[in-house]
């Protein structure tokens, strides 16, 4: 079964903010860091992308036949996907293994496992 991972930042401390990073230590800032080369190099895994930050994003909608387009997600920021991955797994609780080893869900954020429907 094929899982996606879905990466919810929360308020996980990431380089992107150099405030928040700083109050990592260099250890567990290099733990992070570590972590996620472990995760993306485990077998089944196919990497994502990281994505930029919420406020960054452009919302697109169809009403009536016309395309409209509004700055920003309509999310808290606790709720905003940072990332994603995809698994291929034997079963749910192997997903969740590899989720409970992301590094957002111990800092602050969340993991969403889903399993991916083929069309």
């Amino acid at each position: 079964m094929k899982y996606m991972l879905l990466i919810h930042q929360g308020d996980t401390p990431t380089p992107r903010d150099p405030e928040a990073w700083a109050k990592l230590s260099e250890d567990e800032q290099q733990a992070v860091f570590a972590d996620y080369k472990a995760i993306n190099e485990t077998s089944g895994v196919t990497p994502g992308v990281g994505m930029g930050e919420p406020e960054t994003a452009t919302t697109v909608r169809v009403e009536d036949g016309k395309t409209l387009t509004t700055d920003g997600p309509f999310v808290e920021v606790k709720e905003a996907v940072g990332g994603y991955l995809f698994y291929e797994a034997d079963d749910l609780d192997a997903a969740i293994e590899l989720a409970s080893r992301i590094p957002a869900a111990r800092l602050g954020g969340a993991i969403e496992v889903r399993p991916t429907v083929e069309w």
